[in-house]
């Protein structure tokens, strides 16, 4: 536990992207090597950014919804761990925030990830953390999580590709409304099974 403890102190005062990042230094994440589930998101927000906890806003109200949990239970660290593909809000792009600085993955999420030794379920949001987490993703999105199911091998972890929970993504919820009939259902269980 040690060990864990000197990296989660590492991480939170990581500034190898700092002169990249308009709003300053502030790593979100949450862990715990109890964890059975992990989030594996793009970056935090503007509004995660200002309060330091992660999903604290509405991507987070409707992530909670898709999973059937309330706040208590996503925020237990021996449950769920949040590890996102940049751990400091990027600031804002053109259409939406930026993507997340790639610095954050490649000098953390290897070592972070071997500390979740009890992972059963990966949810990869978005196409950043789907391109880490699923090396054999689909060219886009939608076909991605549209075809969930080739990524349900039988090995745990199991990774789940999800869209983004933003109210952004509204326009695509209501295009491919299999999303909710068919895939919630599954993510919503298989959630309620793992907490057994």
């Amino acid at each position: 536990m040690t060990d864990f403890i000197k990296l989660i102190d590492q991480v939170r005062h990581c500034t190898l992207c700092a002169e990249h990042l308009p709003h300053g230094v502030r790593p979100v994440v949450q862990i715990h090597p109890n964890a059975k589930i992990l989030i594996a998101g793009q970056a935090p927000g503007r509004k995660v950014h200002e309060s330091g906890i992660p999903f604290d806003d509405a991507s987070g109200d409707r992530l909670r919804e898709w999973m059937g949990i309330s706040k208590e239970t996503f925020y237990n660290d021996e449950l769920i761990a949040i590890l996102p593909m940049g751990f400091c809000y990027p600031g804002k792009g053109t259409s939406g925030d930026k993507p997340p600085r790639p610095e954050c993955a490649a000098a953390w999420r290897e070592q972070l990830l071997q500390q979740l030794p009890n992972l059963e379920l990966i949810l990869a949001i978005g196409q950043y953390a789907q391109a880490y987490h699923l090396p054999d993703k689909k060219k886009t999105l939608t076909e991605t999580v549209l075809r969930w199911q080739e990524y349900d091998k039988g090995t745990r972890p199991t990774v789940l590709p999800l869209p983004h929970p933003s109210p952004r993504n509204n326009i695509w919820l209501k295009k491919n409304p299999w999303f909710e009939q068919e895939i919630l259902p599954t993510l919503k269980q298989r959630i309620k099974d793992i907490q057994g």
